[in-house]
């Protein structure tokens, strides 16, 4: 597994910086700035008192955390959330409530998304008049059965 290094600018100096809980592991932690409570059905962007400066080549990607899905039915609106390498600002997380009875309560410090660094590629858009065909062709949306 290779590492890099990724500056972090503390915003909020009381919360740790992103971690990995276990070896291996490809997310790292994000955590709430601010103590809130998500409404059934409400969304919310919640900063996490960082900013980064990811190098070029790389994507943060946020996603949501597996357990805030399946015991809250908590989510990352836009999953995965793409930060790109020459964003600056504060991080911060597009939470939803999908259930549709029970709030969420949130401390501040509480993990709320993973943050997946990827290298990535740019391409060089070409106009062609024709595609290669595939065995696919254009067929798309459940196009390939159940």
């Amino acid at each position: 597994m290779n590492r890099i290094s990724v500056p972090v600018r503390q915003l909020d100096p009381g919360l740790s910086l992103p971690l990995y809980s276990h070896p291996g592991d490809a997310g790292a932690d994000l955590l709430s700035a601010e103590q809130f409570t998500l409404a059934p059905g409400e969304r919310r962007l919640v900063p996490t008192g960082i900013a980064l400066a990811l190098p070029h080549g790389w994507v943060g990607l946020v996603h949501p955390r597996s357990g805030l899905a399946v015991r809250h039915g908590v989510t990352v609106l836009n999953a995965p959330g793409t930060v790109d390498a020459g964003y600056r600002g504060e991080l911060k997380v597009c939470l939803l409530n999908t259930d549709r009875h029970e709030a969420v309560h949130f401390e501040r410090g509480d993990r709320i998304a993973q943050l997946v660094l990827q290298q990535v590629d740019q391409a060089d858009f070409m106009p062609v008049a024709d595609l290669d065909a595939s065995a696919r062709g254009a067929g798309g949306f459940g196009s390939t059965g159940r």
